[in-house]
């Protein structure tokens, strides 16, 4: 039988995997908190470095049906990741090395903006042409542009321990041109590689817990088809969902700044 830990974890995970299935983003943003204030893990490295395991899994697995559907751009995927490989090794080097509490603070922070991108996404501001058929083209090769923007975006990713999905889908679709719909199944090979590259380095400092890992993962697997199923059903109100994913978000995001103000003593 599992300990309540186990159930949490289970739970937490199922919380993520749904939010991935409905919005394509949103997974480390909630298993941070989630694994930190739900669960109870106390060292916050160990929950960037479990988080960033967790995500990853996920990302790769659903790249699959994406990746079937035609939603991958493969060349501009791959110039985007690439660099961010480098960003995300060093950026999770620079993150062990500041304060837990400060790097709660600084991620809290973060998640505020990550809120407010959503409800500018959420008003509906990509022209509905961002979701057109994958097959009418129109995309910029952008491999350039995309390789820079990976490398930013990857050292966000390594410093804070998360997939960023929601900072790398715009990243994509302003660096490459690519249609809304192909920069998510795009995106997904870059958030995998990025927080696979993150909790190889944390896994390294021994700051991964490996049951809650299997625990998350179960429960995100369960929630990913469940969030993928109620996608279809729920299409049409996608821009309330992130209205209301945002507020949530924001709401942890003050709480976790009111935990961690003393953090400021260690910036």
């Amino acid at each position: 039988m599992l300990a309540t830990q186990g159930w949490l974890s289970i739970g937490s995970g199922a919380i993520v995997g749904l939010s991935l299935g409905l919005l394509g983003g949103g997974g480390s943003i909630l298993a941070v908190p989630l694994l930190l204030y739900l669960v109870g893990l106390s060292n916050a490295h160990v929950v960037i470095g479990t988080s960033a395991l967790a995500v990853a899994v996920n990302a790769y697995f659903n790249l699959l049906p994406h990746w079937r559907d035609g939603h991958v751009r493969w060349r501009q995927a791959i110039a985007f990741a690439l660099p961010g490989v480098i960003g995300a090794a060093f950026g999770s080097i620079m993150g062990r090395r500041l304060h837990g509490s400060a790097l709660l603070f600084l991620f809290a922070l973060l998640m505020i903006v990550i809120a407010l991108l959503m409800v500018r996404r959420g008003n509906g501001a990509p022209a509905k042409r961002s979701w057109r058929s994958p097959r009418q083209g129109g995309e910029t090769e952008g491999l350039l542009p995309a390789g820079t923007a990976g490398l930013l975006a990857g050292g966000l990713s390594g410093f804070f321990g998360i997939g960023g999905g929601f900072l790398i889908v715009p990243a994509l679709v302003i660096s490459t041109q690519m249609s809304f719909i192909n920069a998510i199944g795009s995106s997904l090979f870059a958030v995998g590689t990025f927080g696979l590259t993150t909790a190889v380095s944390y896994a390294a400092a021994g700051l991964i817990n490996w049951p809650v890992f299997v625990e998350f993962i179960l429960g995100g697997a369960l929630g990913g088809v469940l969030g993928a199923r109620s996608a279809t059903f729920l299409s049409g109100r996608r821009a309330t969902l992130n209205y209301l994913f945002a507020a949530v978000v924001m709401v942890v995001a003050f709480y976790m700044l009111y935990r961690n103000a003393l953090a400021l003593h260690y910036l």
